[in-house]
């Protein structure tokens, strides 16, 4: 059985049409929406509603870690807009999110990222296509489970989550064969990011999973530029299935 994985989409509709091709299934482990593009500030939400000079002045506080001037620049753009920004953010979700699906090949088990908006994917979703969190699905015989989200960071993503939250999703999931999530397990090498050189947070939870039922198998993304691409951790093999908006290639899962 051959499985395509994507993770990190970040908009990016065009190659998310291919990726299932030649596939029995696809699996997509979330962040489809671009709001910021650290690569070229011109694109996503952010650069669309207020152009590429303000996108590279919040994208460099970012960096440098001033996340309070970030956060204050982000109040004053969205302020300008005028009333409540939270329709021009959804207008600009929603179209990003019926591309994407409209794009996302059949059949696919999807779970969500740390900066999508699971109450819109609802709206989205078609014919072939499976959203999973917390829970398992058996494909050809071989049980898959799902965690989406993130855990809580200065970043103040939309989907983030308490640890506890994140854990009792783990555990919903139990023993797998393959273990699915959006964020890798507690390990300094799978967190940090050589080009943004920082380190983002992993599931001690997730971790713990892999100690106690040694599933064959965790994929996850989230972070872009891993240190560690892969690691095995006793019999278990852990995978980041890669930035999918830079490859625009999935991981090949063979089993």
């Amino acid at each position: 059985m051959r499985i395509h994985v994507v993770s990190d989409v970040h908009g990016r509709a065009e190659a998310l049409r291919k990726a299932g091709d030649g596939a029995d299934a696809l699996v997509c482990l979330g962040d489809l929406i671009l709001f910021l593009d650290y690569a070229d500030h011109g694109r996503g939400i952010f650069a669309d509603l207020f152009g590429a000079e303000n996108a590279d002045h919040f994208i460099a506080l970012r960096t440098a870690k001033r996340f309070d001037e970030a956060r204050e620049f982000s109040r004053r753009m969205w302020a300008s807009l005028g009333g409540d920004a939270r329709p021009h953010i959804e207008e600009a979700v929603r179209r990003q999110y019926a591309e994407l699906f409209d794009a996302m090949p059949a059949p696919a088990y999807l779970t969500y990222g740390n900066v999508d908006v699971p109450r819109l994917w609802a709206d989205f979703v078609r014919p072939g296509h499976r959203v999973l969190d917390g829970e398992i699905a058996d494909i050809g015989g071989v049980r898959f489970g799902f965690v989406g989200g993130g855990l809580r960071t200065v970043y103040r993503t939309p989907n983030e989550i308490d640890d506890a939250e994140f854990a009792a999703k783990v555990a919903a999931v139990g023993a797998v064969d393959v273990l699915c999530c959006h964020i890798p397990p507690a390990v300094p090498e799978l967190l940090y990011d050589t080009v943004a050189r920082r380190f983002e947070r992993g599931s001690e939870a997730v971790l713990e999973a892999i100690r106690e039922t040694s599933p064959r198998y965790v994929l996850f993304g989230h972070v872009h530029q891993p240190l560690a691409r892969r690691m095995r951790i006793g019999r278990t093999e852990c995978i980041n299935v890669g930035h999918f908006r830079a490859s625009g290639k999935p991981y090949v899962l063979t089993i």
